[in-house]
């Protein structure tokens, strides 16, 4: 009695875990189902300002907001724009000059929020070149990466100072900066990033100076933009909306926890873009204050920003009229 007692227990118990388990599996299912899938294309591959991306993911941030999120790197730093633009993803980081230039091409592109409020770019040199302001640039080599923007950049910087941007001779050397630099190859670089290019440099042991834009006339920009296609806001607005919330956590957490907010980046670095720890600390730390101003909401766009670039670009002919930023400035965060 006491044997057929125990089986018929243990096949009740066996029967019950059976239940909870297709319910649990069922719940799983249905949980999986409601989350909706939206992808972005950052801007270069995973570092130290992407953080927030990945602790989003990694702490389930954006499973709170409902959002299955694919993280997808570009093949080419022109890809997000145009693949965001046409529909390929759903957002992308961009740049705010390149926004109004593709804008002013026609092409389809919406920002919806700013990611770093403030420009990464500057001119860079050795000490020992002797270069103290763009002046100085008169007679001396300048390596770019292939863009009329680091050109104008240079010319707007040197006329500024009263110098002659004839005399300065621009040299495209691609993305390859820092071995352009390093090696006497030019005099300096443009394009190259205060929390990347000088980071590194310096790290290298080449004592590095640089020139910031915004002391000789440049516009102090939106460094990076999150885009979207014209459609896809139409369409996915509230779903937008829901990813910078999960982000905005993100951001907030690394902010909080910089060192774990730092390894959570490390643990998903590109295979082939292995990151250098002591490099992107220094990074983030650079990078936390330029990302937000006081007593604005994270990513809100001032459209006195967006009027200013769009302005510039005009100025110094980069763009042939004029663009509106209302057109497509459309702002997810409330200040």
């Amino acid at each position: 009695m006491k044997k057929w007692l125990t089986i018929s227990m243990i096949s009740l118990l066996t029967l019950v875990l059976a239940s909870c388990n297709t319910e649990s599996q069922t719940n799983n299912t249905e949980q999986s189902e409601e989350l909706e899938s939206l992808s972005i294309m950052l801007d270069w591959y995973p570092n130290a300002v992407h953080s927030a991306f990945y602790v989003a993911q990694e702490k389930g941030f954006f499973e709170e907001e409902g959002l299955d999120v694919n993280i997808e790197m570009p093949a080419d730093t022109n890809d997000p724009l145009k693949l965001a633009a046409t529909g390929k993803v759903d957002l992308a980081i961009s740049y705010q000059n390149q926004t109004v230039l593709a804008r002013a091409e026609g092409i389809p592109v919406v920002s919806v929020a700013a990611f770093v409020r403030h420009s990464l770019d500057s001119i860079m040199m050795k000490k020992e070149v002797g270069i103290k302001s763009p002046k100085d640039l008169e007679g001396k080599s300048v390596g770019y990466p292939s863009s009329i923007i680091s050109e104008q950049v240079v010319k707007a910087m040197v006329k500024k100072d009263g110098g002659d941007f004839d005399n300065v001779t621009m040299t495209d050397v691609s993305w390859d900066l820092i071995p352009a630099v390093a090696t006497d190859k030019v005099d300096a670089i443009v394009g190259g990033y205060i929390n990347h290019e000088y980071v590194l440099l310096n790290k290298e042991g080449y004592e590095m100076e640089l020139l910031k834009p915004s002391d000789y006339g440049v516009p102090d920009n939106y460094e990076l933009v999150i885009v979207t296609g014209e459609d896809t806001f139409e369409e996915k607005q509230k779903q937008i909306t829901k990813f910078w919330n999960a982000l905005t956590k993100g951001q907030q957490f690394v902010k909080d926890h910089p060192e774990e907010g730092l390894q959570i980046l490390l643990d998903h670095e590109n295979e082939d873009s292995a990151l250098n720890e002591a490099v992107e600390k220094e990074s983030l730390e650079i990078l936390l204050p330029l990302m937000e101003e006081e007593g604005i909401p994270f990513g809100y766009q001032e459209m006195e920003r967006w009027n200013t670039a769009a302005d510039w670009l005009l100025e110094t002919g980069m763009i042939e009229k004029q663009v509106d930023p209302n057109e497509f400035v459309k702002n997810i965060v409330s200040k």
